[in-house]
């Protein structure tokens, strides 16, 4: 196993306030697993923070395109240059977000190294663009769709790059049943299993046919993007689309291990999860038992 490095990525940029004048708290994800003494339980080195730009919609207004457009721009290459810096040096970067936006700076990062694959763990696809939606505006709904260059181009041909990812690399697992993207992810040749799908398989044999792609030579390798939000709500209430229908956590575990403990595997972030939603802690203790166990088998 390669040397883990846990970095926070602490930003909440890609989602709507949850009430008029609040912030969104996935913010403060990094601390709370840190709180459950994540980096000791791995073993892993300190990467430090990369810290985002204040939370501020400012006078944005419906139809204005995805807001925080220009500190997204901002702060996904500085994230970017973290990570490229630790894969090349040979590490295993565990990034703590942070809302889904996130994982553009990984997408970048691996973009600038070659050609890198994504196994994308969401309750939802986060494929909203102009091309199928007049509701774009949250930069934490579309980030898959803006890896794959999708979306404005501010955001999604960064540096020249697009697309971050090509469709064909690209595995989802986790969308629910009634995922209302499901139909345009098969026409675009991007896979996807439902939670159903994934149940009636079993995770592990889920995770053993995805890395039959995703440690293709063709590939440098992958990345594996972890939204809290594809468990199921009464196991995982504190994230900001608490829809039914989600994993339960052995499903989760048995997928998410193979990946994380993959040679071709580049690292993992973390998504979603709100400690302002999670009074007494609980979900915040599972989900670090979830990552933790991935890499450790237990």
């Amino acid at each position: 196993m390669r040397d883990l490095v846990v970095l926070d990525a602490p930003s909440n940029l890609g989602l709507r306030p949850p009430a008029p004048g609040t912030v969104p708290g996935c913010y403060k994800l990094a601390g709370a697993l840190r709180e459950q003494r994540i980096l000791d339980r791995l073993g892993a080195a300190e990467g430090g923070v990369v810290v985002p730009p204040r939370y501020d919609r400012g006078d944005w207004q419906e139809g204005d395109g995805v807001f925080h457009a220009a500190q997204l721009a901002a702060y996904t290459p500085r994230l970017a240059d973290r990570i490229e810096r630790h894969v090349r040096a040979g590490e295993f970067p565990l990034v703590l977000g942070g809302d889904c936006s996130i994982q553009l700076g990984a997408s970048l990062a691996l973009r600038r190294i070659g050609r890198y694959g994504i196994a994308a763990i969401d309750g939802s696809a986060d494929f909203r663009h102009p091309g199928n939606s007049a509701a774009v505006g949250a930069a934490g709904g579309e980030e898959l769709a803006l890896a794959t260059g999708r979306g404005q181009r501010d955001l999604s041909d960064l540096e020249g790059r697009a697309p971050y990812v090509r469709d064909e690399d690209v595995r989802l697992f986790g969308i629910r049943d009634y995922d209302e993207d499901r139909a345009e992810l098969a026409d675009l040749g991007i896979a996807a299993v439902t939670v159903g799908e994934l149940r009636a398989r079993g995770g592990a044999r889920t995770a053993a046919e995805a890395l039959a792609a995703l440690e293709s030579p063709a590939l440098d390798g992958f990345w594996v993007h972890l939204d809290a939000d594809v468990l199921d709500p009464e196991v995982m209430p504190a994230v900001d689309s608490p829809d039914p229908g989600g994993l339960l956590p052995g499903e989760l575990r048995a997928l998410l291990g193979p990946l994380v403990r993959s040679g071709r595997c580049a690292g993992l972030n973390v998504t979603i999860y709100d400690p302002d939603l999670d009074p007494e802690g609980t979900a915040g203790a599972l989900l670090a038992d979830l990552v933790v166990g991935a890499f450790t088998g237990q």
